[in-house]
């Protein structure tokens, strides 16, 4: 199976998370089933079924976590050689020749990915025109719009 590529940032959230589900909500999940058994018949018991049916999609969760670290490519950013270049990791400054606008993106994993936040995946269109690029370098991006050219400015890795 390929391992998947994820930020130092993004594997740390991902553990926090499966901590939390672990720590905090698997314990009041089987306190709410222990609590709702105590009420009686589990035919017509609501509390219990809504308590069994929130620790399924905990436990689920838990495993997707499990997973994904267990296949994941933990990449620091921060360590990678990558001669001035866009790579996984790079945070962009891009300027939209057409508007003028300026945007910062960073490129992540596709489940670390979150617009609103400059987080974008790596399998995105304009992630795949940007990598191998350098500053100045124009990248032509065929986006669901059309087609958008953005001059790299600048090129961190953070």
């Amino acid at each position: 199976m390929n391992k998947t590529p994820i930020t130092t940032r993004g594997a740390e959230k991902l553990r926090e998370e499966l901590n939390h589900l672990k720590s905090v909500r698997r314990p009041k999940i089987i306190q709410a089933i222990a609590e709702a058994r105590a009420h009686g018949d589990l035919k017509e018991n609501a509390e219990y079924h809504a308590a069994r049916e929130e620790q399924a999609f905990t436990e689920g969760r838990i495993n997707e976590i499990e997973a994904k670290l267990a296949n994941a490519q933990i990449i620091d950013v921060t360590r990678v050689n990558a001669d001035g270049k866009v790579v996984f990791g790079a945070t962009v400054e891009l300027e939209d020749l057409a508007t003028g606008n300026t945007v910062t993106y960073q490129l992540v994993g596709e489940d670390e990915a979150d617009i609103k936040q400059g987080l974008i995946s790596i399998s995105s269109p304009i992630a795949r025109a940007l990598i191998g690029k350098h500053v100045e370098d124009v990248a032509t991006v065929q986006a669901p719009g059309g087609v958008r050219e953005y001059e790299i400015l600048q090129i961190r890795y953070i």
